[in-house]
């Protein structure tokens, strides 16, 4: 099984190729450029370098949030378009849930964490156990101050993710550890691993799915503060 996985909803544009679990490329880009600008011709690049053909791709796993909105449907848009013009199948992966493969070790809490804005957080808690991920608290958009009495709470050591720097301005637990910036953030190679076992969708199935937003976005906020319902 060939899989094209791509993750844009963060800063990070992160594109891969992942054949039976074995990772074969992964192109990581986080220099400002707009998804828009830069995920084309990251794939390109990328199928250029390795010399696999688009047609031999089996999946593509794609990253569907919580996350940027704007990223989500960027992302999103070109791997249905892709599914769709290659006639292979395609699956959507939580994005937080995506990031516990990046450190697949037991007997601590992973706790993803994205930026929601106004001082919020989307988070989750996961942990290995006996080599399978399992879920610990669901996925929650939560505020700073609870999110890190949650990360106290957990009476486990727990392994910081995610975009957490505004979490590092305040005292970290003592029982929380931050993890290193190069497995930090989401990487298209634990997208494809996550996505083992996801339902694959086919044919015109593939514009099915619908990016994980959790809230509303700003835009959506405002248009219902201005059209109050009757």
């Amino acid at each position: 099984m060939l899989t094209l996985a791509l993750d844009t909803a963060t800063g990070v544009c992160t594109v891969g190729l992942v054949r039976d679990g074995h990772v074969l490329a992964e192109y990581d880009i986080c220099v400002g450029l707009t998804h828009s600008e830069g995920l084309m011709p990251q794939l390109d690049q990328m199928f250029a370098r390795t010399g696999i053909k688009k047609e031999e791709i089996d999946r593509i796993a794609v990253s569907i949030g919580p996350g940027s909105f704007t990223g989500l449907r960027i992302g999103l848009a070109a791997a249905e378009a892709m599914a769709y013009a290659w006639q292979c199948g395609i699956c959507g992966v939580n994005t937080l849930e995506a990031m516990a493969y990046n450190i697949p070790v037991g007997g601590t809490v992973l706790a993803p964490v994205l930026d929601a804005q106004k001082g919020n957080y989307y988070t989750a808690f996961y942990e290995w156990v006996s080599g399978e991920l399992k879920e610990v608290q669901p996925v929650e958009m939560a505020d700073g101050e609870t999110l890190l009495r949650q990360l106290q709470d957990c009476g486990k050591p727990v392994l910081l993710m995610g975009e957490c720097e505004k979490l590092l301005k305040h005292p970290l637990p003592g029982s929380v550890l931050v993890a290193p910036e190069q497995v930090r953030l989401p990487k298209a190679s634990s997208v494809a691993l996550a996505a083992e076992g996801e339902k694959v969708l086919t044919g015109e199935g593939v514009f099915s799915l619908r990016p994980y937003y959790i809230r509303k976005s700003e835009a959506e906020e405002l248009w219902e503060k201005r059209h109050p319902q009757e």
